[in-house]
């Protein structure tokens, strides 16, 4: 179930929410919404809804162990295991059968295990109970005594299948502690519209011409039809991840949860370490946090400090998938992030700058999106040197996907993808009362029309499930 079906949006959304108001403990709110979850998952993977269990209660059980010993080689220990066990289960069922592919291929033997099926929103969820398993050994909060707790924390539907990946002791206290607000609600519910009407109306939309051209005959991708793609795939990207994370925030605050950003216009950086304090700020945070500072950040000296960024790089670009394209997606914004510590590339003139930043973020995502390697590099190859006469099979590739809906999306998302909105909102803030009431009831009057509008389009519309989904 994804959030922009119908099922979702008309059943499942409006039942778990009336619920959610009729259920006034919280105790008995947290088991319909463990429940709700549980179900929204087994929607969609009924088989790996167990896995999933069995992780939550290998996190609690571990947690609790960890919390009721004092010896530090204990506790050590615990975590170990229960940071293994989910790192395991991860790397079994998500690079499985990559890795053995490769280790058939160096020792020429067929050794893939095939078959296995990727668990939707493993990475997120199996994050999440790491999380809970070091903010536990680090003693930043305490072992949760509730099995109900960390089941819901890992399993809650709103960031379980695509993030955001949400820290154990950010939400640590609104678990046991939250009341269900009509400000909240109001907020929450303008926030899913927004993120609907991004994905619906814009991702779905330059969806169709990018799968066209990734799609196509490779001798078919000259200059023109390469940049078409890579331009409107970084629109996609941002629009659709961005979409779940807005629609996912915003039905965690209709139940009372606060959750953090995930994004923050990252197509204004003007450097690549600007670009990844503004993208997907929930993953690169994890990193940071659970990762990086525990191999020593830059603490150790700079060959160090080179080799953990490069090793958060690495691990990053695993993480979004089992490819040599990801890893080198992951590498390339590492390379790219070292350069600018030890060249002047942050003091170049801004827009300057921020030619150079998007022009590297949206080449690697040529690679990102790409689904094989040699895919990627044709691509970037023909981006620079496919500039010769259009053969007729070109012509109808790249014509076909100039349609006038595309344009005027594409035009749409490059203007959306800045922060007009923001700055639109903050001028409606020096307004008198009665204009900002005005502007209030206008602006809930056009999320009703999006809302309206996307129901519509969804109703005689294709399946289109979110890009993260695979993650």
């Amino acid at each position: 179930m994804v959030f922009s079906s119908l099922t979702f949006l008309c059943v499942f959304l409006p039942v778990v929410f009336l619920l959610a108001l009729a259920i006034r403990n919280i105790r008995w709110q947290n088991v319909m919404l463990m429940v709700a979850s549980l179900l929204f998952y087994a929607y969609g993977e009924p088989a790996y809804v167990v896995l999933m269990i069995v992780i939550s209660v290998m996190s609690y059980v571990f947690g609790r162990a960890i919390g009721a010993t004092e010896v530090p080689s204990r506790r050590k220990l615990y975590a170990g295991i229960a940071i293994l066990v989910a790192l395991a289960c991860l790397g079994i069922f998500k690079y499985g059968e990559w890795f053995t592919g490769m280790l058939g291929q160096l020792i020429g033997e067929s050794m893939a295990i095939a078959g296995i099926a990727l668990p939707v929103g493993i990475s997120f969820y199996t994050f999440q109970a790491i999380s809970y398993i070091i903010d536990v050994y680090r003693r930043d909060v305490p072992p949760q005594r509730n099995l109900l707790h960390v089941v819901l924390y890992i399993s809650f539907f709103p960031q379980l299948i695509a993030g955001p990946i949400i820290r154990y002791h950010d939400v640590d206290q609104q678990l046991a502690h939250r009341t269900i607000t009509w400000e909240g609600v109001s907020v929450g519910l303008k926030r899913f519209i927004v993120g609907l009407a991004k994905k619906v109306l814009i991702a779905d939309v330059l969806a169709v011409a990018v799968d066209a051209i990734f799609g196509a005959e490779l001798g078919d991708v000259t200059a023109p039809a390469a940049w078409l793609a890579a331009f409107a795939y970084l629109l996609q990207i941002y629009f659709d991840f961005s979409a779940y994370s807005d629609m996912a925030i915003g039905i965690a605050r209709m139940f009372g949860f606060t959750y953090l950003e995930n994004f923050n216009y990252p197509f204004t950086s003007t450097s690549i370490q600007e670009f990844w304090r503004k993208w997907h700020i929930s993953l690169s945070t994890w990193f940071r946090e659970y990762l990086y500072i525990p191999l020593g950040g830059n603490r150790k000296g700079r060959p160090r400090t080179v080799f953990n960024k490069f090793m958060i790089f690495f691990c990053c670009g695993l993480w979004h998938g089992a490819a040599w394209t990801f890893v080198v997606w992951g590498l390339i914004h590492g390379f790219f992030l070292l350069l600018e510590e030890y060249l002047p590339i942050r003091k170049l003139p801004k827009p300057v700058g921020w030619v150079y930043a998007m022009l590297v973020v949206m080449l690697a995502f040529v690679l990102f999106r790409a689904d094989t390697f040699e895919q990627g590099l044709h691509f970037l190859s023909q981006m620079f040197v496919g500039w010769g006469p259009l053969t007729s099979e070109a012509q109808v590739l790249l014509m076909g996907q100039l349609t006038p809906l595309f344009l005027f999306t594409l035009v749409l998302g490059a203007i959306g993808s800045f922060p007009w909105l923001p700055k639109l909102k903050e001028r409606l803030a020096t307004l008198s009362v009665p204009a900002q009431r005005r502007a209030d009831a206008l602006a809930s009057v056009a999320c009703l029309g999006l809302l309206v509008l996307c129901l519509v389009t969804l109703a005689g519309g294709a399946y289109s499930p979110f890009i993260y989904f695979r993650f």
